[in-house]
């Protein structure tokens, strides 16, 4: 999934970009928590700083002060593709024949190995082994010598989903894939160099204004930007201190924003297409109570993610609403972590359940999804453990029956329970007494938008993208023996 924030700050500000966008980027947290980076421009050099580990570990005030310059991208990372090594945090760089570039990506290309081609025929020697770092050796090496320029040529080459933030000497550029399946915002910091005390107001010319790029309208919030608008899927948005951002459209748009970005993954208060997320998340929990009712004594959610729907529910169904289970505020997000041993060990530490509350009480339990089963099954337990007679789970999404290649790390159908399994046969799996899901019906009928907005796929298998190889591969790897991890 990952998370990219952008900042470019007016000459003279007397702030530091990097200052922003390292601030930024902790509203993006939730979008990965493997690596974190940073890279900024003064003008002259790009300087860059990433490392294994959360924003505050990598980011903090020993690393922000060097880092001087108008210009600054950061990302957190979720892979993948790539393991979890420094070399495949991001911002990448690469130092080209024409230009320097520093890049973000949240997304995940499905053409590497026909790109990977293109580079001295396939013999390039990366430095890193994910798509990202494919791209910018790509755009570093593009002949053309301007950056757009050098974007006008690789994009339409590229397939898959891509949400960009490149970086070179003067500029900043956010991009989104033609289908726009990775979010990306826009905003505006009004008159940020006349107002920060470290301003010369004698040397500001052109805009005062600071602009900010960043995956959640959350990103904007934190640094007391204003929402301007959403990047459109085939445009290049391109921020230069000084001046107000120009446009520049390199595809036609046929949008196709990731519907698994509202149900689960962005945050509950950020907004997207117009929708806050909260508000959708609490429909989705009505439509639910509508299509699965059951008669139990209270309606708790698998905190965080499915409070919103949990509300909905008890809402719509007019019953009791409990918090049942408290989760430790200093673990991640279960799903996101990069092995099952992890993720089996996430769910112990993170939840622990309310006896008080759930001990001799029927219980409907909403959450957000069910993607390999095994989180499910293990919060049963925990609710049996403490004395729940009934446990009726309710999921506010569909069933995930196919794999994610846009950015989740759902790529292999087996990996997906409801792939392989009935829903009788995952109730049985996870030990409840009952299982229902929402409808796509239903989540439209939240969302009051269009089917041909989304993508549906991994519910449906309705790729608007085009997978080009086997799915049953692994991952869409670069080939091993191309690419060099030092």
């Amino acid at each position: 999934m990952c998370g990219v924030f952008g900042a470019v700050l007016p000459p003279g500000s007397g702030t530091a970009a990097a200052s922003i966008a390292e601030l930024g980027l902790f509203a993006l947290q939730h979008r990965g928590q493997e690596s974190a980076g940073i890279a900024v421009s003064d003008g002259a050099e790009i300087f860059l700083y990433k490392d294994l580990g959360m924003i505050a570990q990598v980011l903090d005030e020993r690393r922000l002060p060097p880092l001087h310059g108008d210009l600054a991208i950061a990302h957190c990372r979720y892979s993948t593709t790539g393991s979890t090594i420094w070399e495949n945090a991001q911002p990448t760089f690469r130092l080209g024949p024409r230009r320097a570039l520093a890049i973000g990506h949240n997304g995940n290309l499905v053409n590497t190995r026909e790109l990977l081609e293109q580079l001295h025929g396939g013999r390039a020697r990366l430095a890193a082994s994910t798509d990202t770092e494919l791209l910018t050796t790509l755009l570093a090496d593009e002949p053309a010598i301007d950056t757009v320029d050098a974007l006008l040529r690789v994009l339409p080459r590229v397939r898959g989903a891509f949400t960009l933030l490149v970086l070179d000497r003067d500029r900043v550029i956010g991009i989104r894939d033609p289908h726009g399946f990775r979010p990306l915002v826009l905003g505006r910091i009004p008159d940020v160099a006349r107002s920060e005390p470290g301003a010369a107001p004698w040397a500001i010319a052109g805009s005062t204004d600071g602009w900010v790029l960043s995956s959640e309208t959350t990103g904007l919030d934190i640094v007391g930007a204003e929402y301007v608008r959403d990047v459109e899927p085939g445009e290049m948005v391109i921020l230069e201190p000084g001046r107000e951002p120009r446009s520049v459209r390199y595809a036609v748009a046929t949008p196709a924003l990731c519907v698994f970005e509202l149900i689960y993954f962005a945050r509950p208060d950020s907004y997207m297409e117009g929708r806050n997320l909260y508000e959708v998340r609490r429909r989705m929990g009505m439509e639910l109570a509508g299509e699965h009712p059951v008669d139990t004594d209270l309606v708790m959610p698998v905190p965080d993610t499915g409070a919103p729907a949990a509300a909905g529910y008890a809402e719509a169904s007019q019953m009791p609403y409990r918090e049942g289970l408290v989760r430790n505020r200093y673990t991640g997000r279960t799903f996101i972590q990069p092995s099952q041993t992890l993720r089996h060990r996430g769910v112990t530490m993170k939840l622990n359940p309310i006896r008080a509350v759930v001990e001799g009480r029927r219980l409907t339990v909403v959450d957000d999804s069910i993607v390999r089963g095994t989180t499910t099954k293990q919060i049963v337990a925990l609710l049996r453990k403490a004395g729940a007679t009934e446990v009726h789970v309710r999921i506010s999404a569909p069933p995930i029956y196919h794999p994610c290649f846009y950015g989740i790390d759902t790529q292999i159908a087996t990996e997906l329970i409801a792939a392989t399994s009935s829903i009788e046969e995952i109730r049985d799996f996870i030990g409840a007494d009952s299982l229902g899901y929402l409808s796509i019906q239903g989540v439209l009928r939240a969302l009051e938008l269009p089917y041909e907005q989304f993508c549906f796929a991994c519910f449906d298998g309705r790729y608007p993208e085009p997978v080009p190889y086997d799915s049953a591969s692994r991952k869409f790897m670069l080939e091993e023996p191309l690419v060099t991890h030092g």
